[in-house]
């Protein structure tokens, strides 16, 4: 159990998620999580997170109070949320920011000091507790710091770190929108199954189960993907012949172009914060 109180700033579907996860794994008591949120109709949510947790309208209340500081808000207000929360920061607090293309450096800059930073992208498959997680630390940010976000971000999926921070805008394209590229991809497996005759329903069903099995059997197996590929693709059967629609039709350029956009994309929303 955690003794360090944890303040999350945003209370939307990530900040929500990550307050439910630490709760459910009981890595901090209610007592020591406050959820701050500016919205009344969230806030009145928020409450249902359970008996003794804090709800704030108030950043600056939730910065002042905790130990841990979470930064559960757009990149695009990261910079008003800063301004807002400097006074109440010190270099004895821990900032964790989950905002895209918002480095370390640059929240080093606008707190002051020598306030640990530790920067992390979680995908949206926190809400179920499937996240993958990536964690990377700041300048003044130590083993200890990270072994802290590490478990917070275990609350809600597996984590992985990164020594090299530049890269972290490839990992907000590659897992951090990953789920979109699933859910479009899933969309379009269903969509395929009702033209083919196929209720909604049924289709839906089999192509989430398709998706889970087929992870699953990558994850246990260890394999590369293209040599469990090879092992449906047997000569003159139904899946050589989708496998040349697909590739007819460009489905994996299509997926390395979605990547590369949505990592520029990140790189691009850090640098328009830059002072």
């Amino acid at each position: 159990m955690n003794s360090k109180k944890i303040g999350i700033i945003g209370g939307g579907n990530m900040g929500v998620a990550l307050a439910k996860g630490i709760l459910q794994t009981k890595w901090a008591t209610p007592e020591n999580l406050m959820i701050a949120e500016p919205l009344k109709e969230k806030m009145e949510a928020l409450k249902a997170l359970g008996k003794g947790v804090k709800v704030s309208h108030s950043n600056t209340e939730a910065a002042s109070w905790a130990d841990v500081i979470v930064l559960s808000v757009k990149p695009q207000i990261m910079e008003h949320v800063l301004e807002e929360i400097k006074s109440s920061i010190k270099d004895s607090k821990l900032i964790v920011s989950v905002a895209a293309g918002i480095t370390t450096a640059s929240i080093e800059r606008r707190v002051g000091g020598s306030v640990p930073i530790v920067r992390a992208m979680p995908n949206i498959a926190a809400v179920v507790r499937e996240s993958a997680t990536v964690i990377c630390r700041g300048k003044y940010a130590t083993e200890k710091d990270l072994t802290t976000a590490r478990h917070i971000f275990e609350s809600v999926g597996v984590v992985y770190e990164l020594e090299e921070e530049e890269l972290m805008d490839a990992v907000t394209g590659l897992s951090g929108t990953g789920p979109m590229y699933v859910f479009q991809i899933l969309e379009g497996l269903s969509d395929a199954g009702v033209k083919v005759g196929l209720s909604r329903d049924m289709a839906n069903a089999l192509s989430v189960q398709t998706l889970i099995g087929s992870s699953k059997l990558i994850q246990q197996t260890k394999e590369h993907p293209a040599k469990l590929k090879d092992l449906v693709t047997s000569p003159g059967g139904t899946a050589i012949s989708a496998l040349h629609s697909l590739e007819k039709n460009g489905l994996k350029a299509l997926l390395i172009d979605a990547v590369e956009v949505a990592s520029k994309r990140s790189s691009e929303l850090g640098s328009q914060k830059k002072e």
